[in-house]
């Protein structure tokens, strides 16, 4: 089975500060009115499969939601369609909260 790896937010603020993360919010249009971490792709779960093409295979991917579930789900497919660099948010955007990081305004 594909595996990807969980990432906590400190991992990935210290990640991104160190290398290029292409970064994908997965949540529904409505939540991601609410707020964006900075330089997140939106691309909603449900159209992640229609939208594959867009990604590099060989970039290291972060992908967060609300609460670190779906954002597994969409780490699984990726991993099991050969994108090999994949983690997920653990905890999602409550974790990032929690840790005392902020949202930008979406768009």
């Amino acid at each position: 089975m594909a595996a990807f790896k969980d990432i906590d937010p400190a991992a990935f603020v210290a990640l991104r500060a160190a290398e290029k993360i292409t970064l994908i919010d997965v949540r529904t249009d409505a939540e991601v009115a609410r707020g964006i971490i900075s330089g997140a792709i939106h691309i909603p779960l449900q159209t992640l499969p229609g939208r594959i093409g867009e990604l590099d295979p060989s970039a290291a991917i972060v992908v967060y939601c609300q609460s670190g579930m779906r954002s597994a789900q969409a780490c699984g497919f990726l991993a099991m369609r050969g994108y090999g660099d994949v983690a997920n948010l653990q905890g999602g955007l409550i974790a990032w909260a929690r840790a005392g990081f902020q949202l930008d305004p979406p768009g």
